[in-house]
């Protein structure tokens, strides 16, 4: 018996009505379950009550709940509730030293032939566990005190001992989560469980308010997961116990099963932790779903831990759709608030069929993008995903929820139309052949080819990547790797396409041009402005911004009919090597 144990001895009338329900014979025995589930509910009552004034009251455990796990090996049979607890006077006074009113009565109702199964309405149901029971034992934690454990054979006396070795109860995980991770902060969220059958263990799992600074520093030693067997500790922090993406999970483990003197060696190889990895993920998405039915708490998670969940996508083919549940992204719909994507197919038009994203550098450079021009028209929601991780992501997330997800900046865009839009985008292109080749001509291979687009609508032109490559952004990013493998950007960095708006006015102007003279010097000098343009627009970087500057300089001066004699002197930097061919026309000087 513990040091810390205290006995108590049963109020007189409860030992007279315990004596009674041992040593009477009664059939109907099994009333005891009903009278226990009874007291159960009451107290998930309460403590929804108190939730009503106060909802921190069920900060770490949001669900209510009565399980019956009965243990025939061991001929025990266990009820749990998440009611409102007993503090330790709670347990007694309310389990022994205090008579209730209807002990008595209770008593001389049964003494008058009344039946055991009357318990119930005196308010003694709990003692009716002793007509099935040798020993009870009642485990309780209240939000406001420590957790306790009442137990008695009913022979005259119970035992109150504090319960410092058991499962931990009740909804104040405060003080051990932060005695675990050393975290001054409390724990936005706790899954406490354990796993019962082929194997066994009990699990706690916090996850924090906020991400360390550290937080993807590789070379840093891990305190997330400690291992036990059989309440012996074994190692400070199992790697292999939890995937990388979730690092930011802290907690316990105690097996059942996993033999004491493993070693960091032979975990690898040892299939009952892959199991228990398994179960541990699985209850992670079931803590992190859990947190997303309160819209503060999952923006205070997903502001931490987004790059995780990301990584996570990229990583963890399992668990990747249901990991996709997560994600919440800014979309031209939601500029202000991040919106998840089942929210955006709920949105979608009944003849969109797929889930349309866009990516970029910031929110600024993209919500104005012409690449959403004709979408927003369509009334079309765009997700704009503007997190440099978001590029590793979607590249694995090819769908959700039977949606493909399509990106709006590469070639390949089916959007759907009409037969007569078909109809006139066809016969745009024939109309425009002809430009098409003379930009291609004059650009050579800095574009793979020239089409008729249908994704803008105001802009002149757009540049997009191959289906298959590197979109603009994920070019920016790779070029801006300190450590990255140049080799790689010469297969993955897409040929651009160059498409042009027909409907807009210097496309059509240009198209004019190039039927009076294909020779025409400015068209050729526009068209390189032009795409440099679209290079910016499109999310590229410019390869030689100092020249653009200075063509650009140059328009300007034209505007301002400025004498560029000064100029005019030095020798011209051109991108492009031009034939010196007169020309009336002023724009010959911008190249």
């Amino acid at each position: 018996m513990s040091a810390q144990t205290e006995t108590f001895g049963f109020q007189a009338e409860i030992s007279q009505l315990l004596d009674l329900i041992i040593n009477t014979f009664y059939s109907n025995k099994s009333i005891f379950l009903r009278e226990l589930i009874s007291n159960a509910s009451d107290a998930l009552d309460k403590i929804r009550y108190q939730a009503l004034t106060d909802p921190s009251q069920l900060d770490t455990e949001k669900e209510l709940f009565i399980r019956i796990t009965p243990d025939k090996e061991n001929k025990l049979l266990r009820l749990r509730d998440t009611g409102i607890g007993m503090t330790k006077a709670d347990l007694v006074n309310n389990l022994g030293t205090i008579a209730k009113s209807g002990t008595k009565a209770f008593m001389e109702a049964l003494s008058a032939g009344g039946d055991v199964s009357m318990i119930g309405q005196f308010g003694v149901g709990f003692y009716s566990a002793y007509l099935v029971a040798e020993r009870v034992q009642v485990v309780s934690k209240h939000n406001d005190d420590e957790q306790y454990i009442w137990e008695s054979a009913a022979g005259g006396t119970f035992t109150i001992t504090p319960d410092t070795d058991g499962e931990p109860l009740g909804r104040e995980y405060g003080s051990f989560y932060k005695s675990l991770t050393n975290d001054w902060e409390d724990h936005l969220a706790v899954k406490h469980f354990s796993v019962e059958g082929q194997l066994e263990f009990k699990a706690i799992l916090f996850v924090p308010k906020r991400a360390p600074f550290d937080l993807f520093e590789t070379k840093k030693k891990r305190n997330n997961i400690k291992l036990y067997v059989r309440r012996v500790f074994i190692m400070d922090d199992c790697e292999d116990l939890i995937p990388e993406y979730l690092n930011f999970v802290k907690g316990i483990v105690d097996s059942e099963d996993l033999p004491l003197n493993i070693s960091r060696e032979t975990l690898q190889q040892n299939k009952i932790l892959k199991v228990i990895r398994k179960n541990l993920v699985k209850k992670c998405m079931d803590l992190f779903s859990e947190i997303a039915e309160d819209k503060d708490n999952f923006a205070k998670f997903y502001e931490a831990f987004a790059k995780n969940i990301k990584l996570g996508i990229h990583e963890d083919a399992n668990n990747r759709s249901k990991l996709a549940e997560f994600l919440r992204f800014y979309s031209t719909k939601a500029l202000d608030e991040q919106t998840s994507l089942k929210d955006y197919i709920t949105r979608m038009p009944e003849i969109q069929k797929s889930i349309y994203y866009l990516t970029g550098e910031s929110l600024a450079s993209v919500r104005n993008s012409p690449f959403l021009e004709v979408l927003k028209k369509k009334g079309f929601e765009v997700l704009l995903l503007v997190d440099p991780i978001d590029e590793y992501a979607v590249t694995q997330l090819k769908e959700f929820d039977g949606k493909k997800l399509v990106c709006v900046s590469k070639e390949g865009l089916e959007l759907e139309e009409t037969e007569d839009e078909k109809k006139a985008r066809e016969e745009e292109a024939k109309q425009f052949e002809d430009l098409c080749k003379t930009i291609k001509d004059a650009l050579g291979d800095k574009v793979e080819k020239v089409v008729v687009s249908n994704r803008i609508s105001d802009s002149p032109c757009v540049l997009v990547t191959g289906q298959f490559g590197w979109s603009s952004n994920m070019e920016r990013i790779m070029k801006a790797q300190a450590l990255r493998d140049s080799s790689m950007s010469s297969y993955m960095a897409s040929k651009k396409t160059l498409e042009l708006n027909p409907h807009n006015p210097i496309v059509k102007e240009l198209k004019k041009k190039v039927a009076e003279d294909k020779a025409d010097k400015s068209v050729r000098d526009l068209t390189f402005l032009l795409f440099e343009t679209a290079l910016l627009t499109s999310g590229f970087v410019l390869d030689d911004p100092t020249s653009f500057a200075k063509r650009i300089h140059r328009m300007i001066s034209l505007g301002l009919d400025v004498d560029e004699e000064e100029e005019s002197s030095a020798p011209a930097e051109a991108a492009p090597a031009v034939e010196e061919v007169e020309s009336g026309s002023k724009m010959e000087e911008i190249d």
